[in-house]
Formats: structure tokens, sequence, C-alpha cells
């Protein structure tokens, strides 16, 4: 089968040959751009938090029974099978990649006039003209309303968090302009999954909840910060702030503190939870990758200039990250079953 050729070249932060521009029709394309779906690490760091959120709440030990009230040991796949919430895993994915697809909309709806002074954003689909503001905004209200289909099967707190979380979205795009750490803020935002998840699953919030979650803005806050640093010059000539400007020359020692605050909480909060051991393995691992990450991320002799393609390359590994922390959440849930 021959690939059809792109009617246009790939925006500079998605992959060249992404599925968007190889296949999809020509008169979708800027739609799926707008929703950002040609480039899908945002989708997996907006889903994988969620499905952290499920597998934790199920991490403790799992007691199966039998008929007559005795304890026995459940056969692997019937443990994955009727013990995880595989059917809202599926619902957060699908809300995970809609409610990204509305963010980004409205996010370049606000940001159309800095996104075209921008050499990386100026090709996006309402600065290049492909797409009006007003019809990114009926695109972004689509979204919203087939997510809130999907959020009114989660619960009520999980509902209530999910109303909540739409003032998180629609104050983000603005954090640029009166803060100089918008990160922190998409940290909460892009993690707020994590609490919607453990609520439709326990219906209540815990300390141990909150400071997963805690940690995992950290985590947010040092891979955007990675992600910032391909527009440090672009972002200083317009004025847009960016943790990454505030650190400058302490960059790396900022991601660093960032991701060792994203551990920590996290394994506070699987120790306070009573995990067992194989989850503080996976959370080795996690901290060995964070630490990978920082050992190539150096500026230039000036410390002011830094390799863009590397930051989208180091802040795309994230995913890798995530899927490692839900896996290791997920091993504690299926041998604690297992074992009872």
């Amino acid at each position: 089968m021959t690939t059809r050729a792109p009617s246009q070249a790939p925006l500079p932060d998605a992959a060249t040959l992404n599925w968007v521009d190889r296949y999809a029709p020509r008169a979708l394309q800027p739609w799926l751009k707008l929703g950002r779906l040609d480039r899908p690490i945002g989708i997996w760091l907006l889903f994988l938090p969620g499905a952290m959120g499920l597998a934790f709440a199920i991490a403790h030990p799992f007691f199966a029974t039998d008929t007559s009230g005795n304890s026995q040991v459940m056969p692997p796949l019937d443990v994955l099978r009727y013990h995880f919430p595989w059917y809202k895993l599926l619902l957060f994915a699908i809300g995970s990649v809609l409610m990204r697809a509305a963010g980004c909309a409205f996010n370049d709806f606000v940001d159309r006039d800095f996104d075209a002074k921008v050499e990386r954003t100026r090709g996006r689909p309402i600065p290049s003209g492909q797409i009006s503001p007003k019809q990114a905004i009926a695109f972004a209200a689509i979204c919203s309303l087939i997510s809130f289909l999907i959020l009114i099967q989660l619960g009520w707190l999980a509902i209530a968090l999910g109303a909540a979380s739409l003032l998180l979205v629609a104050a983000y795009p603005f954090m640029k302009r009166i803060t100089w750490w918008p990160q922190a803020w998409l940290g909460l935002t892009f993690n707020w999954g994590f609490l919607m998840a453990y609520a439709t699953v326990t219906d209540t919030l815990t300390l141990p909840a909150l400071l997963f979650y805690a940690g995992l803005i950290f985590w947010t806050l040092g891979y955007d910060t990675i992600y910032a640093l391909q527009d440090i010059e672009d972002d200083a000539m317009i004025g847009v702030k960016s943790s990454a400007r505030a650190l400058g020359k302490h960059t790396v020692s900022g991601v660093s503190l960032f991701y060792g605050m994203a551990a920590l909480l996290t394994g506070i909060a699987g120790w306070l939870a009573g995990l067992s051991p194989l989850f503080f393995g996976g959370l080795f691992l996690v901290l060995a990758h964070l630490f990978m990450q920082v050992t190539r991320l150096r500026p230039d002799s000036s410390g002011e200039r830094w390799n863009g393609p590397l930051a989208l390359k180091l802040f795309k590994s994230n995913r890798l990250t995530g899927i490692v922390w839900f896996l290791s959440l997920l091993a504690v849930h299926f041998t604690g079953a297992m074992n009872s």
C-alpha cells in the first residue's frame, strides 16, 4: 500500500511520519492537528495519571473468597479480568483524547497571537489560517460535551472533581502571562485525572492519594520545563513566562529537584498505603529514568542556549516513566491478589 503525501510539512514538534500527515484525509488534517492528534505524547501524559489513580486505588492486598467464604487463589487472568476496572480505564483513555483535544483547541484560541510569533507554533491551524477562532471554540465545546457523557459514568465525587477541572483547564493558557511557573499549573491540570480515577474506585480521597498527586505535579513541572526549553528564546522576545526562563542557568538543578520531589512524594504515598516492595522497585526504575534525563540535559557554553530537538526527545521519554509507574502499581495489585 502506498502512502499518500501529506498536504503540508509536519509541525516541528510532531513526528515526521505521524499518522495524520501520512494517512488522514486532507480536509480533516487541520482539525486533527488542532486536537494534537499528530502528537500523541500529550494524550499519554494526560492518560497515565488516571491509569495510575485506578491502579493505586486497588493496589492494597486483595483477598478473593469462594462461595463458602474461604480464601482462594485466583488464576492470573481472572484477577486481571474481573478485579481491575478495565472499563473505567477505557473511559479514561477516551476522555484523555477528548479533553486534551478540547484543551489544546482552547489554548490555541487564547494564544493565537503569540503562536504566530513563535517559529515552532506559527504553522498551527489557527495562526496559519486553516481554522478560524470561532471554529476552534466550537471544536473544543463538542469534545467537552462528549467528555461529559463519559464523566457522568464515574460516580458523584469523580463528577465533582471533573467539573472542578474545567477551572484549571480554562485558566491554564493565561498562566504564562501572569506567573513564571505556568508549568506548575499544568501539573495541577494534567494530573487531576489521578484524583478522579482514585475517587471513582473509592468514593473518597485519602492522604496517600493526595501525596501521590502532589508527586505527579512535580513530575510534570520537571518534564514541561524541559519542553519549554524549545521556545526559550522566542518566549523571551515576546514576553511569555515559563519555568525554563525563570530557572535560566539553574534549569538542570531545578529539574533535578522537581524529579527528586516526584519520587519522594510518590514513595511516601506508597509507604503510607502499605504497598509491597514491588512498587518501590518500580519507583527505583522511574527515578533512574528521570536521572538519565537530567544527565543528558546540558546547555551550551553560554548557559543560555539549549538543544531543542534533544529537549523534545527527553520530554517525550516521560511516556516510559509513566508506564513504569503504572505497571509497578498494577504488579502490586496482581501479586497481592495471587498470594491471598
